[in-house]
C-alpha cells in the first residue's frame, strides 16, 4: 500500500494533506476547510513556470495489493447533470440523460441532490454489492470533478465530502493524500480520496451516500463534470484465488500526452484465467471517438477492451458499467452520466493464453481526458 502523497499544482492555489475524520454525529454547518494552500510553482504571470507542467502529474502508484480468496467490488454515481426540468431546462437533455449522444459542455450543469436535506448541494447514491459472507478488507472512496465551469470553486474545499453508509447518517470525511489539481484546457480538475474501511467493513452492502463533492456546475468549453467511486476489497474462503490491486493517480491525456501506460506487474496469471478490470476517469464524451482502452500481458499484441456499452473506440463514454451483472441501482440512475466514468471490463479475453504481468494502456486522441483510478482481479496460480 501507498503511504507517501505527491504534490499536485493547481492554478494559483493547491490544497494539502488532510487526515481522515469520521464523526457519528450529523454533520455541522459549513465551515472553511482546515488546511492551507500550498505553495504555488505558477510565475507572475499565473501560467506554470518552465518545466511546471511535468511535475504536477501524478503518476499512478499501488494503492492496495494482495492475492487471497476473494473480489473487488465497487460503487459509483455522477455528481452533476444536465437540467431536465425546472429553470433552465434544456428540451435536449432528457435524451441526453436517457443515453443518447451528447457531451456535458452541450448543456447547462447542475448538480443532483436526492437526499432531501436543506444542508447539501449535492448528493447522489449508489449500491455496493458484496457476496455472501464476504469480509470487507479494504475499502477507499474517490472523488472529483472539474473546479472551473460557469463559476469557480475554491478548491481548498475539495478535500472533504459527506459519506453515509446505508441507513445512517452523514459523516464528514477529509481526503487522506494529497490533492491532485491539473489546470488546462479551460478545466481545474481535480481528484482526493480517503480510506474508509472501518466505516465500509461495519456497515456492509446497500446504498451509499456521498454529498457535498467540490465540483462547479454552469456551462463552458470544457463542460462541467464530476462523481465519486467507492472501490471495495473483501475476501471469501470458496471465492477463487485472486490476485487484487488498486492503483490511482491523476493523468491527462490530451493532444500532447494522447496515451498513458501503468505497469501493473505480477503475478504469473494462468491461461483461460478470468478477471476483471475498473476505470475511474473524467471527460469522457459519449459519442466522441478516440478513446481506448487495452491490456498487454507479455503474451503478444496489447487486447482492447469493450463492452456492449462502452465501444472500443468509444470506451470512456460518460457510462457507469458492469459487464457481468445487472446495472447497479442508483440514484439519479441516468445511463449517459455527462463526462463521468466508473467502468468493469472484461478480463478473459486478454488473459486466454495467460500473462507474465499486466501493462493498462488508455488513449484519448480527441477530448482531454482525466484518469484517476485503476482496479483489477485475475486469477492466481501458486
Amino acid at each position: 500500500m501507498r503511504n507517501s502523497a505527491f504534490r499536485a499544482v493547481g492554478r494559483g492555489v493547491l490544497c494539502v494533506l488532510a487526515a481522515l475524520a469520521l464523526s457519528a454525529a450529523v454533520y455541522p454547518p459549513p465551515y472553511p476547510p482546515p488546511y492551507p494552500p500550498a505553495p504555488s510553482r505558477a510565475g507572475a504571470d499565473g501560467k506554470p513556470r518552465a518545466g511546471a507542467e511535468e511535475k504536477t502529474r501524478i503518476p499512478f502508484t499501488r494503492r492496495f495489493d494482495a492475492v487471497q480468496h476473494g473480489g473487488i467490488v465497487r460503487a459509483a454515481n455522477a455528481a452533476v447533470s444536465c437540467r431536465a426540468e425546472g429553470t433552465g431546462r434544456d428540451p435536449a437533455c432528457a435524451k441526453a440523460r436517457a443515453g443518447g449522444n451528447a457531451v456535458n459542455q452541450r448543456f447547462d450543469m447542475f448538480y443532483s441532490d436526492v437526499d432531501d436535506d436543506p444542508r447539501t448541494y449535492n448528493s447522489t447514491r449508489a449500491e455496493l454489492r458484496l457476496p455472501g459472507r464476504a469480509r470487507v478488507n479494504y475499502a477507499r472512496l474517490y472523488w472529483g470533478g472539474n473546479l472551473r465551469v460557469g463559476e469557480q470553486k475554491p478548491p481548498g474545499d475539495s478535500g472533504r465530502v459527506l459519506f453515509a453508509e446505508p441507513g445512517g447518517r452523514y459523516k464528514e470525511v477529509l481526503a487522506d493524500t494529497v490533492i491532485g489539481h491539473r489546470a488546462g484546457g479551460g478545466a481545474d480538475a481535480f481528484q482526493a480520496s480517503a480510506d474508509v474501511t472501518s466505516l465500509v467493513r461495519d456497515s456492509g452492502p446497500g446504498m451509499y451516500t456521498v454529498a457535498q463533492i467540490n465540483v462547479a456546475m454552469g456551462r463552458s468549453a470544457v463542460g462541467a463534470w464530476g462523481g465519486w467511486t467507492l472501490v471495495v476489497a473483501y475476501k471469501k474462503d470458496d471465492a477463487p484465488l485472486r490476485r487484487l490491486s488498486v492503483w490511482d493517480g491523476f493523468e491527462v491525456l490530451d493532444a500532447r500526452r494522447p496515451e498513458v501506460r501503468v505497469e501493473l506487474g505480477g503475478p504469473r496469471v494462468p491461461a483461460r484465467a478470468t478477471g476483471r478490470l475498473g476505470v475511474v476517469a473524467y471527460n469522457g464524451d459519449r459519442g466522441v471517438a478516440g478513446d481506448s482502452l487495452a491490456v498487454e500481458t507479455g503474451n503478444g499484441k496489447g487486447v482492447l477492451l469493450s463492452n456492449k456499452d462502452n465501444p472500443s473506440a468509444d470506451v470512456m463514454n460518460s457510462s457507469i458499467t458492469d459487464f457481468e451483472s445487472e446495472p447497479l441501482k442508483r440514484q439519479p440512475a441516468y445511463p449517459n452520466t455527462l463526462g463521468y466514468d466508473s467502468d468493469v471490463f472484461d478480463l478473459r479475453g486478454a488473459l486466454a493464453t495467460g500473462a507474465h504481468r499486466l501493462s493498462v494502456r488508455i488513449g484519448a486522441e480527441k477530448s482531454p481526458l482525466w484518469v484517476g483510478v485503476l482496479f483489477a482481479e485475475a486469477d492466481a496460480r501458486y
